[in-house]
This record gives C-alpha cells, structure tokens and sequence, in this order.
C-alpha cells in the first residue's frame, strides 16, 4: 500500500487509462464523472473497483484528497490485499456494495430520462404536424426525425436488481457484512460479484448518455436545426395568416421546461431561445410582410441544394472550371456501370481522382482558415468524400448530412478523421507522413534540393510551412491510401456513391468507441503489443542508461470512403522509437472491424521488428521475432519436429501469400490471437515458440494454458526470462531511491509490464 496526495481538480484516472491500482479514499472526496452524470465518492469508497482492465469513468479530486494505493489488476491481486486483513476486508465489502447503489441509482434516473426524452420527442413533433394541418401550414423539412429512434441497449440492469440493491444497503447492511466477512472466499465472491455488476451497469449508463448527448440536439441546438424552431417558424407564419398562437407558445414553453428539467442542456441556450421568442415583436414582422411570403429561417435542404457547385464555388472555381469539372462528373454518373473496369469507365476515373484530391486541397485550405464558413455539405465532403447528392441518393446523403453534427464520434486523443488529422499537421502538431516510397517530408525536400530545384535556404525555410506539409500528406499518404483501404483498387472513384453504401450509415460508421473496442480487445490478450524499450538516464542519481517499457498507441485516421481494408501505414511517426505508429481505416466499412484491426496489428508487430532490428531483422544470430520466423519458414522442409502434414501446411500458406513471410506471420498471429489464446489448437510447434516468447499472452491467459503440455514448457522459459528481468529491475529501482531518486509513474509502469 502507498499513501498518494492530490489536489483539488487533479485528475486521478482518466477513461479509457489502463488499470493498474485501485484507490481507498483516506481523506477527501473525488468526483466519478461519466458524460454529464457524476457520484461523489467518500472516504473508504474504492476508485477502480468496478473496472476491469481499463477505467469507464473519469476520476477527479472534489477536494485535496489522500488515497491509498493498491496493486490491484485481478481477482488473485485482490486475494493477497485481503487474506488477513480483517479490518480492510470489510472496507472492501462495505464500499463495493454501498458503490454498486450509487451506480443503480445513477443508472434509474437515466433509464426514466432516455424514456421521457424519447416520449416527448414524439409527442411533441406529432403535435407540430397536428398544428401544421390544423392551421393549413406546409410541415418544415426536419430529417432528424426520421432517424430517431427509441433506446436500444446492449448493457441492461434489471429491476430486481436495483430492489436487491436498495433493500440491502438500507434494510440489512450490518448483518449482511457480519455473515460476508467471514470467510475470505465469500469476501471475495461479493466484491467481485458488485464489481462485475458494476461494470455492466457503468456500461449501460455510457449507451444511455450516449444517446442523450447525440440526440439531444433535435429538441434544441446552438446551430438552431431544431423542433424549437420548427415551432418558432410555424408561429410566425400562423401569426401572419391572423391565427391565435396561443397554443404554439404553449408548446414551445413545454419545450423550455423540458429541456431545463432533464438537465442535460446548457441553460444559457435554453434561456436565450425562450427569450428570443418571448421578445420576438410579431407585429413589425407582419407590418413588414403584408403579402404573407415572411421569410423563415429553414434548414438547409440538401435535397434543394446543388451539393457539386456549392462545393466548388467553396473552393474558388470560377464558373468555366466548374462547368468543365461537372461535365466530367455527369459523364461518370451516365455510366452503366461505375465500377465497370472497362476502358471508358477507367479512363474517366483517373481523370476524376487527381481532380478531386485537388478540389480537396483547395476546400481544406479554406476551411482550416476560418472554420466559421463550413457548412454541413462541405463538413461531408471533406469528412466522406460526399460530392453529389444523386451518386449518394436522397436518403443516405440526409443521413450523412446529419451525422455532420455529429463528427466527434469518430474522434479521440488518438483517432482523427482525414479532416481533422489534415488540420493536426496544419497546426503543427503532427507531422506529415512517408511517401509510398519510405520518404518523409524533410527527405523530401533534402531531394528536391540535391535535384537542383529549391535552394538550401529555400529548403529550411519550406521544413515549417504548414501549407506545403498538407500538400504533400495529400499528395503522398491521402491519396494512395485512399485508395488502397477502399479495397477494390482498379474499380477506386475517390467520390462516394450509394452502391457502396450496401447498409445504414449509422452501422457502416466507424466510431473511435468501435475502433477502441477492437484494439483493446487484442489488448487484453497480448499486452505487450505497444510497448517498446525506451531510455531511462538519471546521471545524478546513478543511472546513466536504463531501457525501460513504454506503451505506445498509434495514431488512427479514417479515410473518406466506405472500404474493406485496413493499412498499417508507419511503424512510428518517425525516426524516435517513442513515437506513435499510423493505422489507417476506412470511415465507413461492412467488414468485421474487429479482423481487420486483427491484421493490421499484426503487421505491425512484424514492422516494428525490423525497424527496431534494422538490417539484421532476417539475421538469426541477432534473435528477434523476425529473424527467428524467417529461418523457421526457410527451413521449415528441414526441421524434424515438424511433423508431415506441418510441413504440407507451411507449403501451402506460402503458395497463398506468395512466398510473402511477414503474411505468413500474420496468418499465424491471427490465429493466435482469435483461437490458441483460447487452448483451441491451430498452430505448430515452432511458431507457437516463437509467439510465446515474442507476442506472449497476458498472465491469466497463461496461467490456464500452461497446465497444457503444448504449451508448458514454453510458457515457464518466457516467465522464467521475465522474473530475471524483474528481479534486476527492483534491485536498479532499490538502488537508485536510496540514492534519492523517485520512483515516477513511467518507471512503475515497467515493473508492471514485467507483471502482467
């Protein structure tokens, strides 16, 4: 156990940070907040007890606080906390169930808001189109409302539950912990039993703010695409036509006190529009407007809108360059078939790509300029490649034009659209990727100048601008990308079009909440996926050179396309170990996300290797997981402990992925990760070695094949390696804080790596 001190608004663990200790609250408070719902956590109250493997929630100080830190990742950690400790044993109990009420309660009073929000949502609009026919008004064009759907959950509590909860905390607390704290078994069978229910519950009341948050807006939003403005319109045309309006403004005051009552909406914005309509002088508008044409403010009707010419005028054609431009793109809607690979078909797209990715150019660099001139059309375009609303289709561009509101869903620290990662090199905080060539940017320009065509002060002046480095992602990773993760290369058209959009846009969608998943699911079988060895020095103290592990995330950028295939673009963002690597995803897909980031992590294992290893990455005298998977499939036909049919098998994957040993590997890796993790056999006995020492599994994993002959040996060689390396690291830990260092957090981490 270690006391640790934090000050008010310090925040403790973040959502999504990996779960390493869990926290007692000595003294203090500490907010866990979820999206717009919190619980206050007291002394003796656990931070982390309801998690598993990464935190769900935020968790802030409410006050200065002091927490006692335990090492706590499973249920065998939890044990040893425990084991004779008689006095903790009940703190323990006593938190986790008084902790599992608070989440009930929370998840209550969401459940009974996503209801009434729902309920009143479609009541109120049924009784717009009620007073739009009642008064002979046309119905404003609203789409939201065609996609509003009732909650549907995937992570539900059941009423029973909460009943159980809520008459054991109240009713029988004392006894219940008396007959609990018995025995260490039962201990720990209700702490983990709340734990587990806990987390169901927390995840249950992330769906359902979730779902508040991204409809909340179709009650009343700051851009005003509203029903609150529906019936703010329908007022003023009825006023106009010389009706009462008192039940309008009935209706739009409900609104207000709705909205003011379920808590989720800013009260500035709820206060402004109700005072807009309350001052709104209906008198000078009808005076002004006596032929009763008033002008309404409406929403852009996309249907309406010329989508192509409102994009190019955007990017400062003139009107000769977009009519040639749309001449080319008619002519490849008349096509019988886009997707034709015929000659004429061809020849069209390679004339319409560099086209777009030009237009593109010229629309992001006004947009990054004054992003106050973006409108949901050019928020499409430049989000998914939307450009014509007759090669989506009425119904799927409504849906993307409303998912423009919606935009951070696809974002995260560590995922980006092409927009916004585009915008992140522009500002200077990412840096332009390699070329399909291996040429970063700065190589790039050292080229230019050795072939005579900028000068050496021209070329350090070019190493900042912002404008060039977008120039040249575009060039360079956007457009080959694109294309590559779209998947079927000689059939590519950079534009999207709705016969790729075989399903709803909303399932189609890759979200970073789905990308997460599918990472932090391979996570939790091979733990060691993101972690490189980096430098650790402290002349001062006695370390001059320390290699320690560090976990690195990538960095993951959608493509405007709806795609089948995922890229492992750069095993780093540059020549520094502890730099991101790059994933590239296609933003819209039909394939299971889950196996394509399968693939892409795998060659990246493979890359990493040999970028770490450089030129003796196939060198067998310098192990590494490259060059030992390179020897093994270069003399697979002579290695005795492969048997006949091994042999026939390694044959035949090398056939199908011709002579190509980083596929074979990843082949392999695919397999075990998705099914030896889980003791279902389909690898052979070299290349489960290999995998076991290089891409191990996480402890529990180990700890239930290792009873398993197949694996045994294997697995007590690897922890055998790893307790040397952590025995050593303590000992160089020891050592160095008697000399006065201080054990930081990074250096934490290393130990755990070596635990887990």
């Amino acid at each position: 156990m270690e006391l640790v001190k934090v000050q008010k608004d310090q925040v403790i663990a973040s959502k999504k940070d990996k779960v390493k200790d869990w926290y007692l609250i000595q003294e203090g408070t500490v907010i866990q907040k979820f999206g717009f719902s919190e619980v206050k956590l007291g002394r003796n109250a656990i931070i982390g007890i309801l998690e598993s493997d990464r935190f769900l929630c935020d968790y802030i100080a409410g006050e200065d606080t002091v927490l006692a830190a335990f090492t706590c990742e499973n249920s065998d950690d939890l044990k040893k906390i425990l084991i004779g400790q008689e006095k903790l044993r009940k703190i323990f109990l006593k938190a986790a169930l008084e902790q599992r009420n608070q989440m009930f309660e929370v998840y209550a009073n969401l459940y009974t808001k996503s209801r009434k929000f729902h309920t009143f949502v479609e009541n109120i609009y049924n009784q717009y189109e009620v007073l739009c026919n009642k008064f002979k008004i046309e119905l404003g064009n609203f789409s939201k409302m065609e996609y509003f759907k009732p909650l549907e959950m995937k992570h539900r509590a059941e009423e029973w539950e909460v009943k159980n909860s809520i008459s054991l905390v109240k009713k029988y607390m004392s006894e219940y912990l008396q007959l609990m704290e018995k025995d260490d078994s039962l201990t720990l069978g209700v702490i983990l039993e709340a734990s587990a229910q806990m987390r169901r519950v927390t995840l249950g009341i992330n769906e359902m703010e979730y779902y508040l948050a991204y409809n909340k807006d179709i009650l009343m939003s700051e851009n005003e695409n509203d029903i609150f403005k529906l019936y703010f319109d329908l007022a003023i045309e009825t006023y106009n036509k010389k009706y009462e309006i008192t039940s309008i403004t009935e209706q739009l005051h409900n609104i207000g006190n709705f909205t003011k009552e379920l808590g989720i909406y800013n009260i500035r914005l709820v206060s402004r529009r109700l005072m807009e309509y309350d001052n709104h002088d209906f008198e000078i508008v009808s005076e002004n407007n006596n032929d009763g044409n008033v002008p309404v403010r409406k929403e852009m009707d996309i249907v309406s809108v010329d989508c192509l010419d409102h994009i190019l005028r955007y990017a400062g054609y003139s009107n000769n360059e977009i009519e040639e431009i749309c001449t080319k793109i008619n002519k490849y809607k008349s096509l019988p078939d886009m997707h034709s690979t015929d000659e004429v078909a061809y020849k069209l797209r390679r004339t319409i790509t560099p086209m777009f990715y030009e237009i593109y150019r010229k629309v992001f660099l006004k947009a990054v300029l004054d992003e106050s001139t973006l409108t949901p059309i050019i928020e499409m375009f430049l989000n998914f490649g939307f450009m014509d609303l007759e090669l989506v289709g009425e119904e799927k561009a409504r849906a993307l034009y409303d998912m423009t509101a919606h935009m951070d869903i696809c974002q995260s620290e560590n995922i980006y659209t092409i927009y916004t990662w585009l915008k992140a090199i522009y500002q200077g905080k990412k840096e332009p990727s390699k070329n399909e060539f291996d040429m970063d940017f700065l190589n790039y320009l050292a080229e230019e100048r050795t072939a005579g065509k900028i000068t050496k002060q021209q070329e350090m002046e070019l190493r900042d601008d912002c404008i060039m480095k977008v120039e040249y992602e575009i060039k360079n990773m956007f457009a080959t990308v694109n294309k590559t993760t779209y998947g079927k290369i000689t059939s590519f058209c950079p534009i999207l079009n709705e016969y790729d959009l075989i399903n709803s846009i909303d399932k189609m969608l890759v979200t970073s909440e789905k990308i997460e998943n599918a990472l932090n699911d391979i996570r939790k079988v091979d733990f060691s996926l993101f972690y490189r060895e980096v430098n650790f020095a402290d002349a001062a103290k006695g370390i001059n050179k320390e290699l320690i592990m560090k976990e690195i995330l990538p960095d993951i950028i959608l493509m405007p396309n709806v795609g089948i295939r995922a890229m492992m673009w750069q095993e780093t963002a540059g020549i520094k170990r502890d730099t991101p690597g790059r994933f590239m995803f296609p933003i819209f897909t039909s394939v299971d996300l889950s196996d394509m980031m399968l693939e892409t992590v795998a060659r990246f294992r493979w890359e990493m290797c040999r970028k770490i290893q450089g030129v003796h990455w196939n060198d067998i005298r310098d192990k590494s997981l490259t060059a030992e998977y390179c020897a093994y499939i270069q003399f697979y036909r002579k290695n005795n402990e492969l048997s006949a049919e091994a042999k026939e098998k390694v044959k035949s994957t090398l056939t199908k992925v011709k002579n190509n040993y980083r596929e074979v590997f990843v082949r392999d890796y695919v397999n075990w990760i998705k099914f030896e993790s889980k003791g279902s056999f389909r690898l052979n006995k070299i290349s489960r070695d290999i995998l076991v020492r290089y891409c191990p599994f996480v402890k529990n994993i180990r700890n239930e094949l290792k009873i398993n002959p197949m694996y045994q040996n294997s697995i007590q060689r690897y922890e055998v390696e790893v307790m040397r390396k952590l025995q050593r690291y303590k000992g160089v830990y020891e050592k160095y804080q008697k000399s006065g260092g201080i054990i930081t957090q990074e250096l934490k981490d290393n130990i755990l790596y070596y635990q887990m």
